[in-house]
């Protein structure tokens, strides 16, 4: 009740601050999972890039099986908070239960049905017969760990939503460090390289996972979870999956984009192209996750007001959030349009890959500039139970914009490679445009009192 109390009383800016810098930071080291592999596996003596490369075409899978996590999780704890706005614990505890339960179940289909088709998808992917094998030894062990992903990611997120930013930064800390420890232990000391990379990954889930199930079955926690929630309640199910399906579109429309940028760079350039695919999506989580991160932050604040039709409130968050947000999207890409060189060689020391690289990088990174826009706007959607809205948002930039002119651009006036790269920035512009007019029209309707 006192966390309860808080989220209602406190004032706006020290509240949403003290729940987005936590979960910022959480969304920042839970990058560098993805990240620090890259870092490591790019730079094995003669085999880097290839290796690099072999890592880009499994971040497809890798998408797709956090973005089931998301389904339940974001879903479901989004749900979870304006049940506690409106002082029902018992409905959000229910909410909890059936979610961990959906993040079991999906644990096991997905690494059934990814481990029986890998080599398939991979090649579908942007596989190369040069980098198959990499990426095929690094998906095998990755997706024996499927259920540490889906526990880790989807449950940490009632952890967020009930106030408990730092303890769900810790999540993502305690895994993420052991990571950072391990992967150079297995890459290079055991000689396993990128099967290294993989079993640090999913050992580190896995004691994140441990820490989250702890906390979550312990006193402090508000929410609990409880043998009798587990079974599946169909309202339940449904309104969580109804909600969920904007972020699921999200991350499972960014695996539909990374197929169709590794296939066109492997089409229009070579493994080379692939392996800088492979860092620009990279650098683009870099500055994607932090505004997530904040947005998550200040979701609680925002249910949780809404839920408690506290409105005055709901807008100073929304506010807050899209002036930081904002002001973070044109500070880091101002960053990467400016050093360029020093971001990729972060990840190789290829200089062959460098030098293709500066340009692509300064051109798919420019339209990124206003996405702090985009992603207040449509975070904010989301918790206050808009889902229509924001699953058609989700679907706008991918499906409707980037996906089509991913495909279109590069056959015009045969640019190629930069068609491709044009694709991005364009499409950012444009989605960003029509999130924020269709966010001003309807947030005036839904927060009328």
């Amino acid at each position: 009740m006192d966390k309860n109390n808080q989220l209602e009383t406190a004032p706006i800016g020290k509240l949403v601050f003290k729940l987005a810098i936590p979960t910022v930071m959480a969304q920042l080291v839970n990058l560098l999972y993805n990240i620090v592999d890259r870092i490591y596996v790019g730079r094995i003596p003669e085999i880097g890039s290839l290796s690099l490369a072999g890592l880009g075409v499994t971040f497809p899978i890798i998408l797709l099986v956090s973005a089931f996590a998301m389904l339940a999780g974001m879903g479901g704890a989004s749900r979870a908070a304006v049940s506690m706005g409106e002082k029902d614990n018992d409905k959000a505890e229910k909410i909890l239960g059936n979610c961990t339960m959906l993040l079991i179940i999906f644990s096991v289909v997905l690494a059934v049905v990814f481990m029986l088709t890998k080599n398939q998808i991979l090649m579908k992917f942007g596989a190369s017969e040069a980098t198959l094998p990499y990426a095929s030894d690094y998906i095998s062990i990755y997706l024996v760990g499927t259920i540490f992903v889906q526990i880790a990611l989807g449950l940490n997120l009632f952890i967020t939503n009930q106030g408990f930013a730092k303890t769900s930064m810790m999540t993502v800390c305690i895994g993420a460090v052991l990571n950072i420890v391990l992967d150079p232990i297995f890459i290079y000391v055991f000689g396993m390289g990128v099967k290294g990379a993989a079993l640090a990954t999913i050992i580190s889930q896995g004691v994140s996972c441990l820490w989250v199930l702890k906390f979550l079955t312990g006193k402090k926690t508000v929410l609990k979870i409880r043998l009798k929630n587990l079974v599946l309640d169909g309202k339940i199910v449904t309104s969580v999956l109804s909600l969920g399906v904007s972020p699921f579109i999200m991350q499972a429309t960014e695996c539909l984009i990374q197929l169709t940028f590794n296939n066109g760079m492997l089409k229009y350039g070579n493994d080379l192209y692939v392996a800088l695919m492979s860092i620009l999506f990279s650098l683009t989580q870099l500055i994607w996750m932090p505004l997530n991160g904040f947005s998550q932050g200040a979701q609680p604040v925002i249910g949780y007001n809404y839920g408690a039709k506290r409105f005055d409130r709901v807008k100073k968050a929304f506010e807050l959030q899209f002036t930081v947000s904002i002001c973070f999207s044109l500070f880091a890409v101002a960053l990467v349009e400016v050093f360029p060189t020093a971001f990729l060689k972060m990840f190789t020391n290829d200089q062959e890959l460098i030098d293709i690289g500066i340009n692509s990088t300064r051109l798919f990174f420019a339209g990124m500039s206003v996405m702090g826009a985009q992603c207040a706007c449509q975070q904010t959607f989301l918790a206050l139970g808009e889902a229509k809205i924001s699953m058609f948002l989700a679907c706008l930039r991918k499906i409707i914009l980037l996906f089509p002119l991913a495909l279109i651009l590069p056959n015009i006036a045969n640019m190629g490679v930069w068609g491709l790269l044009l694709a991005e920035p364009v499409s950012d512009v444009v989605a960003t445009s029509c999130t924020t007019i269709m966010f001003t029209i309807r947030s005036r309707k839904v927060l009328k009192q």
